[in-house]
């Protein structure tokens, strides 16, 4: 079976990602979780290599063959985009490819909060993505982008690793730049984006120090930058920002930080109850005053009681999101308790909901 003949496969299944790794067979992750095609036999490392020589080219064969690790975008035309990681395990090669639509999403078809569409609006700041790996991050970056696109002119410029959704210029100016092909690094294509006259800049993923502490000075500097972290709340995010520069800075990163955030949108998918998919549970965090005194006075752990008591203002706790889910049958009972690890403030919660 051709690689063409398995993203089809995946694609009718309605699958994020396809798994190639010996010695199993072709592997489907549908709605976040992992189904093995049972038809199929299990793959030899011949069969792993055939399909790993089908989608690369001889450049990327060479990086693989120096670094055994390679990030890349690959595409079949009409059918689907792609991002693949290949990586070598116990001397084998395992491929993971993750598939992605051509057109890019809105805010509403991904049923994210209606915030999102108010906050990529505004002139400047910092609005951070988080969550953990496969809970949607670049797909809520991409629907706000798009949402942008369709409402003001703007210069953006991205920066991915890969590149994923791709888009048309609609009302704004978007740069799509591919670290590794159309630039060496993050950090690199964040200094030279902030001479290329942008309004907004996309950071696929915030890595590392210099990375951030460029991403902070655009933002000071009159710019909106969005990026992604692999945090799973609010606090943790602010707390991982900090963290990331030595000790004698760190009260200087607070300041800087409760002037220039946004936002903080935290993720996470969960299936549906009709079955049909995954939707968002987001916990959001918005920078109005008690949030940038709690921030610059270092009292991180009071986020979550600020967020609490600010839904006026846009905000919202995971629990909260969980609870306006089970109110809306759009997940189940058991999904939500699942997925918190404070079922009794969520209980709660629901229970002053339906009242």
């Amino acid at each position: 079976m051709k690689i063409r003949e398995l993203l089809e496969l995946a694609i009718e299944n309605r699958a994020s990602d396809l798994h190639l790794t010996v010695p199993s067979p072709p592997v489907l992750r549908i709605d976040g979780s992992l189904h093995v095609i049972q038809d199929l036999q299990p793959l030899s490392p011949k069969d792993v290599e055939d399909y790993y020589g089908e989608i690369t080219s001889v450049e990327r064969r060479a990086e693989f063959s120096k670094n055994h690790e390679l990030d890349f975008a690959y595409s079949i035309p009409g059918l689907t985009r792609c991002r693949v990681n290949i990586l070598q395990q116990r001397s084998t090669i395992a491929i993971a490819i993750r598939l992605i639509p051509f057109g890019v999403p809105s805010i509403d078809e991904l049923e994210l909060p209606k915030i999102c569409k108010d906050l990529i609006l505004k002139p400047m700041g910092l609005i951070l993505v988080t969550g953990p790996t496969g809970s949607g991050k670049t797909s809520t970056i991409a629907a706000m982008i798009n949402h942008l696109n369709e409402t003001r002119a703007s210069n953006v410029i991205t920066i991915e690793d890969p590149i994923e959704y791709v888009y048309t210029n609609k009302k704004s100016l978007i740069l799509q730049r591919d670290v590794g092909q159309d630039t060496f690094s993050f950090d690199t294509a964040l200094i030279h984006a902030l001479r290329h006259d942008p309004d907004t800049i996309v950071l696929g993923e915030i890595r590392e120090i210099e990375t951030m502490a460029t991403a902070l000075r655009a933002a000071e500097t009159g710019h909106m930058v969005l990026g992604t972290l692999h945090t799973v709340d609010a606090a943790q995010t602010i707390n991982r920002i900090v963290d990331m520069f030595p000790a004698a800075q760190q009260e200087q990163i607070r300041n800087q930080l409760s002037l220039i955030l946004t936002a903080v949108i935290c993720q996470t998918l969960i299936p549906r109850a009709n079955g049909a998919g995954r939707v968002p549970a987001c916990e959001v965090m918005i920078a109005n005053m008690a949030v940038r005194n709690v921030i610059r006075e270092g009292r991180i752990h009071q986020l979550y009681s600020v967020i609490q008591v600010s839904k006026k203002d846009g905000m919202q706790t995971f629990n909260q999101a969980l609870a306006d889910l089970m109110r809306r049958g759009t997940i189940t009972q058991e999904q939500a308790y699942y997925c918190t690890s404070m079922i009794d403030e969520l209980k709660g919660i629901y229970d002053s909901y339906q009242h």
